[in-house]
């Protein structure tokens, strides 16, 4: 590593503040709420029409960073222009420095964990840049720096292209749905409620003191906060499950905002803010009751609406949901024909996973030269 420098990070890196203000052009905007945690990716954007003024504008390239305390790797490096939140830094290269080496370097674990632990402020604790621009690293030169940034690149082009792929085939799955179950529905079909077609188990959450993140007991998923695309993210286990999904029921989230969607990816643990549902007369049928559970989310999410502060749906509130049952050799046949697309949707999410597990241990190795690439 000799030809790596020891540089302060205000040297590698600086801070954008070109501002926006309502009535300036009309733009993408992203918050916090738009970058998936741990993913370095995006979950959408937002629009400028909605916020108020005073955000920062960014540009195709431009690391963004999350800057509050309580969100762990909230970093991306968006392929657009637009405008960001405040609680976000737009992050350039200083000269010598590749911007997408950049991103990868602010999305190192290490240096996240060292600009929170020097974050002030006591609610919503936010990175201090002076602080973090004072901090020693080692850089490599130019030439490496691109190196490392093609080998990580090359990983993450590889799980967009998965996550593009699923897109399509979710859009899919949901169009012959439509076209099954509304579009070619007899009218012969029963009238019924959904706990005649589905069972369902409301979650309910163990003891604080029972939850640890070190993956002792079951894993277990309090609501939207843990929901990714197809599966949720393992964050807290218990050692004491109260109420459990099985792998593959539909999950949905119960409490603000209610109507999210995912699905059981192992035997796990369902908070309060959770509800599992399964086919009753066959609980293999995970891709019918999946879809089933999608074509409702209009009458689930207007529960959104009801209750004193925050959206709440309950068990009663889910049994009086009225739903057209179709015969069940109705539904063999489209379980049988369309979980081989809901099945590659769900290959395709482990080996996202797999991927991302790659990615995220040869970054720090990468970034500290314990593996070395030729420049």
């Amino acid at each position: 590593m000799s030809e790596w420098k020891e540089c302060k990070l205000g040297d590698v890196a600086k801070l954008s503040k070109k501002s926006w203000k309502v009535g300036d052009e009309q733009m993408p905007y992203i918050g916090l709420e738009h970058i998936e945690e741990a993913k370095l990716r995006l979950n959408g954007v937002g629009d400028s029409e909605d916020v108020a003024s005073n955000k920062f504008r960014f540009e195709a390239g431009d690391t963004l960073f999350g800057k509050l305390r309580p969100y762990f790797r909230k970093v991306v490096k968006p392929n657009f222009d637009g405008i960001c939140s405040t609680d976000i830094w737009v992050i350039n290269p200083q000269k010598g420095i590749d911007k997408d080496f950049l991103f990868y370097f602010f999305a190192n674990k290490e240096l996240v964990d060292i600009s929170y632990s020097a974050s002030g402020g006591t609610r919503m604790p936010r990175a201090d840049w002076d602080f973090l621009s004072q901090t020693i690293w080692n850089i490599p030169p130019l030439e490496e720096q691109k190196a490392i940034a093609e080998v990580l690149s090359s990983l993450d082009d590889k799980i967009d292209l998965l996550h593009r792929q699923n897109k399509t085939l979710e859009e899919l799955a949901q169009t012959l749905f439509r076209q099954w179950f509304v579009e070619e529905a007899k009218e012969g079909w029963e009238v019924g409620k959904l706990s005649d077609e589905f069972v369902f188990t409301m979650g309910l959450s163990p003891k604080g003191e029972t939850f640890n993140e070190e993956k002792i007991g079951t894993p277990m998923y309090q609501g939207n906060a843990d929901f990714g695309f197809r599966f949720p993210t393992n964050r807290v286990y218990t050692t004491d499950p109260k109420r459990i999904a099985e792998r593959f029921d539909t999950l949905i989230s119960v409490r603000a905002p209610v109507g999210a969607q995912n699905m059981a990816k192992e035997k796990c643990c369902i908070g309060r803010g959770v509800a599992c549902f399964r086919y009753k007369l066959d609980n293999s049928f995970y891709t019918y009751t999946y879809y089933k559970m999608n074509s409702l989310m209009e009458e689930i999410k207007q529960f959104n609406e009801t209750g004193t502060v925050f959206g709440s749906i309950g068990k009663n509130d889910f049994e009086n949901i009225e739903i057209i049952k179709p015969p069940f050799e109705y539904v063999t046949k489209f379980q049988n024909e369309v979980k081989p697309i809901d099945d590659k949707i769900i290959l395709n999410c482990e080996q996202i996973q797999t991927l991302e597990n790659l990615r995220d241990t040869l970054l720090p190795k990468l970034l500290s030269g314990e593996v070395r690439v030729e420049g």
